[in-house]
């Protein structure tokens, strides 16, 4: 861990403004080769339609074409390609490189978009908050998806993200810690000057995110100034990142929202973060999801050439069931030598499973608008019949809680095979649980942040139903939405949910908090969980075409075994 350097903000009032010089290495120095720069313009974005991007790439004089080469990003790109400017990376760059302190590193420096205005008499429509400040993928999508492409045309660019590197100042640092933090496949060295995580497009969480969220391979740069009013918004960065374990350093001067810190401090920033590049950067291991996981170890893949992954369910034995429902079939997963066999054919579009206390693997049968059991040999039994449903529960006397979201409907169907509605009205009714002890059942929204909770009655309706259980969500979906996919999710011995989302496992706890999220193992959204194992201490997850496992600290329990879970912390 390298050291901050800052000083308490108590003391700005008092704080004299400091002259900061220009070193050696911000100036051009004889004998060094000279890279070069070329302007070009950017307009064919189909995330940003209608958008025009200058922008300027810097080669290096070292640069082959026969190799590829390092890559940087940055942000607002007509300040720091100036080398009259605070910045001056070309000039740090062609210096850098040359003694050694940087991969041949080929400089992307992109302006923030326009919409041109039509007619002369007309403004044109400005995107840099929009870009920068946004807490979502949007831009980062942009530079991977569009921008380098663009310039992978001209020049040979590594694919490799411990080689790619990102920066930008004000907004485009947010900018730039958000593209990381999204995409590590894409950029894992960071370098942010005067950014400031608040609240004008929600950044203020990403601090939170950081302490909550599964460790991300990433080393971050953080400069601010103690003039600046911003700053207490750094301090708050850098002591989740370093709480969390992260590869991390925060500078602090004693300028304002201003670059005459940050520009002379440049060449000492990038000396930093890409020192010891040839070695890849690694996952920190000490964020709030290391109470639930050893977050060195990975999730392993134990399932895959499917189309389409869900239910998961638990017997009797901690081996794993789960519906391909594309392709009409259940599968079984032997927890022990992770052997994957097909339980059963033409499953009706099966969809949710659960094992109930009768041994029997109960599953919603989607696409012939009923619920059904199988014995071990496969034999069906049709329990209900006439009602669409997606996911369900069961508890010990075998009664059945299940979901129909296209109707805003949670069922109940009693010992004696009576079906009726207990709630309508949440947006989309998606996965279902018992609480461990039965007294409560819980439904995710699929279309909001929540997961609703209810006090289950003697006859089994429901009472006090409430939005209970807070998620994460993405700040914006490619359409523009903002839900958090609450899919299917389990539970384990104290209470805690595990929920399947867009953004991953989300653990939320029994007073309703979401305290931290593992990372979805293969990019697609997950879309099931359940605790497996002779101990019930395997998470495994349904996502997409596959099925993945990973080792936990926390036990699940068997849905059909009613247990009081502890009093929670609250």
């Amino acid at each position: 861990m390298h050291r901050r350097t800052f000083l308490p903000l108590a003391l700005a009032p008092l704080a004299r403004s400091e002259e900061y010089v220009y070193g050696h290495d911000s100036v051009r120095q004889p004998g060094v080769p000279k890279g070069t720069v070329t302007k070009l313009v950017f307009e064919n974005s189909k995330i940003y339609p209608g958008t025009r991007h200058d922008y300027w790439v810097y080669v290096p004089a070292q640069y082959d074409q026969s190799k590829p080469a390092a890559v940087m990003v940055f942000q607002d790109g007509s300040s720091f390609v100036n080398e009259a400017g605070a910045f001056r990376v070309p000039i740090v760059f062609d210096n850098l490189i040359h003694r050694g302190y940087m991969p041949v590193t080929i400089g992307v420096l992109i302006a923030p978009g326009i919409v041109p205005a039509r007619q002369e008499a007309q403004q044109s429509r400005f995107h840099r908050s929009h870009e920068y400040d946004a807490v979502n993928d949007r831009y980062v999508r942009f530079l991977l998806e569009e921008m380098l492409p663009e310039v992978g045309k001209s020049y040979n660019l590594t694919n490799d993200p411990n080689l790619r590197a990102i920066s930008g100042s004000s907004s485009g640092g947010n900018c730039s810690v958000t593209a990381a933090w999204h995409r590590p496949d894409g950029f894992r060295r960071v370098m942010s000057f005067i950014a400031g995580f608040t609240h004008q497009r929600g950044a203020l969480i990403l601090p939170s995110q950081v302490r909550k969220f599964e460790g991300k391979p990433l080393r971050i740069f953080l400069q601010d100034g103690l003039g600046d009013q911003n700053i207490q918004s750094n301090q708050d960065m850098i002591a989740a990142l370093e709480g969390a374990g992260y590869d991390a350093r925060l500078v602090v001067g004693t300028e304002a929202h201003n670059s005459k810190h940050g520009g002379p401090l440049m060449p000492e920033a990038l000396r930093w973060v890409w020192r010891d590049w040839t070695t890849p950067i690694a996952k920190p291991t000490k964020s709030f999801a290391s109470r639930y996981i050893d977050q060195t170890m990975e999730w392993e893949q134990v399932s895959d050439n499917h189309k389409f992954t869900e239910g998961p369910a638990v017997d009797p034995n901690g081996d794993v069931y789960f519906s391909d429902i594309p392709n009409n079939r259940i599968h079984k997963i032997e927890h022990a030598s992770g052997k994957v066999s097909v339980f059963k054919e033409d499953t009706g579009g099966a969809n949710g499973l659960m094992f109930g206390p009768d041994g029997r693997i109960y599953a919603c049968q989607n696409g012939r608008q009923r619920i059904v059991a199988y014995d071990l040999s496969g034999k069906e039994s049709v329990i209900a019949s006439g009602m669409r449903s997606n996911d369900l529960a069961i508890n010990a006397k075998g009664e059945i809680y299940f979901t129909e979201p296209p109707a805003r409907k949670v069922w109940f169907i009693d010992a004696k095979g009576a079906a009726r509605v207990v709630h309508e009205g949440m947006v989309s009714p998606n996965g279902v649980r018992l609480s461990p002890d039965h007294s409560l059942l819980m439904v995710a929204d699929y279309q909001t942040r929540w997961v609703w909770s209810f006090q289950v009655q003697d006859d089994g309706s429901l009472a006090y139903g409430l939005p209970f259980h807070r998620l994460e969500v993405p700040d914006e979906l490619a359409d523009g939405r903002t839900w958090s996919a609450a899919d299917g999710f389990t539970v384990d011995t104290e209470g805690f949910l595990y929920v399947a989302t867009n953004m991953g496992v989300q653990i939320s706890d029994p007073a309703g908090r979401t305290s931290a999220v593992l990372l979805s193992p293969n990019g697609p959204r997950l879309s099931n969980a359940v605790f497996a194992g002779p101990a019930l201490d395997t998470l495994y997850v349904t996502a997409g075409d596959k099925v993945f496992r990973r080792k936990t600290k926390r036990q699940g329990v068997f849905p059909w075994k009613p247990a009081k879970p502890p009093v929670p912390r609250l």
